[in-house]
């Protein structure tokens, strides 16, 4: 006699081969560090330069208000392009930082040139003017690696719906060709047997029993329903408004929106909060005929 003896299956593990996303991470991160180095590199040669001009104008005794005189110019480029890395995260067109860094940049190549002196050749001048031009173009490509990390990670932290259902695994066991017995049927159970009726005499006709006719059979059948798929938002601020839709289900104001985005982290802009109702609406048209705030009047 053969016992059962249960069969071990396991599922053998195959390692994926290196894909191309792995070449294009390689690269994204040799990118942002040549970026950053050609960043730093630029602001040092424009910044020494800044203050070689200070020291040859008024500050050459005052060598800690030399060093720091350039930090007036190249602090703006900075604060612009962080402020306008901000405004883009938010969908938003902020000119106040345009501007800080128009006047920034503008500042530090014209005084680089001009620190050069009047009676210089041609190249001498390219050369002082290259550093705050790189500078300029190098930190504008490491704010836009920045914006598309950034905008990465806020893309991939809608969780989806599950597409499927996961079925657990059933441990299979196999027989030593012995066929296994058939489970006990179980037991029939009689019904009581019918009282017997007394009978009728002789020429007497059983009286007719009237019949109950119920109504004619309907037959009811399932009506498929269509589920609609559920609208995902990869913007943070329209999933935010999305959800205040199906707090009350009424329009939800400026203020209510901008309110939500500053508890949740995501600024207070006015326009950002219409301009994401806006597509919200859009992609949704039925939330359109959602009722304003309701008004609860004193009886």
């Amino acid at each position: 006699m053969s016992a059962t003896a249960p069969v071990d299956v396991r599922s053998t593990s195959v390692e994926p081969a290196s894909t191309p996303v792995n070449v294009e991470s390689a690269i994204t991160v040799i990118a942002a560090v040549l970026t950053v180095l050609l960043t730093a590199v630029a602001f040092w040669l424009s910044y020494e330069h800044l203050q070689e001009v200070a020291a040859e104008h008024g500050m050459a005794e005052a060598v800690a208000r030399s060093w720091a005189w350039p930090a007036t110019v190249d602090l703006f480029i900075v604060i612009g392009e962080l402020l306008i890395l901000r405004a883009s995260l938010a969908h938003t067109v902020d000119w106040w930082a345009i501007m800080l860094v128009t006047a920034g940049d503008g500042a530090s190549i014209a005084l680089n040139v001009a620190g050069v002196g009047k009676d210089a050749n041609a190249l001498d001048y390219v050369v002082a003017a290259v550093p705050p031009v790189a500078a300029l173009l190098a930190f504008g490509a490491l704010m836009r690696q920045v914006h598309a990390y950034l905008a990465g990670r806020a893309s991939t932290g809608v969780t989806l719906p599950p597409t499927g259902v996961a079925h657990t695994s059933t441990p299979v066991e196999a027989t030593g060709g012995r066929p296994t017995a058939a489970p006990p049927a179980p037991p029939v159970v009689e019904p009581d047997p019918a009282p017997e009726l007394p009978a009728l005499p002789v020429g007497v006709a059983p009286a007719p029993t009237p019949v109950d006719v119920g109504p004619d059979h309907v037959d009811a059948r399932s009506t498929a329903v269509d589920l609609c798929t559920p609208v995902v938002y990869a913007n943070r601020v329209d999933q935010l408004v999305r959800a205040l839709y199906g707090t009350d289900f009424t329009q939800p104001n400026t203020t209510r929106m901008t309110m939500a985005m500053d508890a949740a982290g995501l600024g207070t802009s006015q326009s950002t909060a219409r301009t994401a109702r806006s597509r919200v609406k859009a992609r949704e048209p039925y939330l359109a005929d959602f009722p304003g705030a309701l008004r609860v009047e004193a009886i």
